[in-house]
């Protein structure tokens, strides 16, 4: 599966910076996740220069659950023990950052 799209790309400069907006007004672009295993990634910007997405990472337990930075790379590279990938959801609708942070990214 393709992680990142042309589309998507576009749906993130459309969006541009989110630093200086409020959680509820920012949009979830992309949601990734483990199929086999923990580990669920919000993205809401993306650094298509270094290729890397900024938003909520949760591994798997939620007192460590955070925003911050992942790498494209990263997440195309990884293989499980049954050697699957990372997936993009692609039936994730819309959500803005704020919902992710109150559900502690159970969506």
């Amino acid at each position: 599966m393709k992680l990142l799209t042309k589309e998507l790309i576009e749906r993130f400069k459309q969006q541009g910076d989110t630093s200086r907006k409020e959680a509820k007004d920012i949009k979830v672009i992309a949601k990734f996740f483990n199929p086999c295993g923990a580990g669920t990634w919000f993205a809401t910007d993306y650094d298509e220069k270094n290729q890397i997405f900024f938003g909520y990472a949760n591994l798997g337990d939620d007192r460590f659950a955070e925003l911050g930075s992942f790498g494209l790379k990263e997440l195309q590279e990884y293989r499980s023990p049954f050697m699957t990938g990372i997936e993009r959801d692609l039936h994730f609708g819309e959500h803005t950052l704020q919902e992710v942070l109150d559900t502690k990214g159970h969506l």
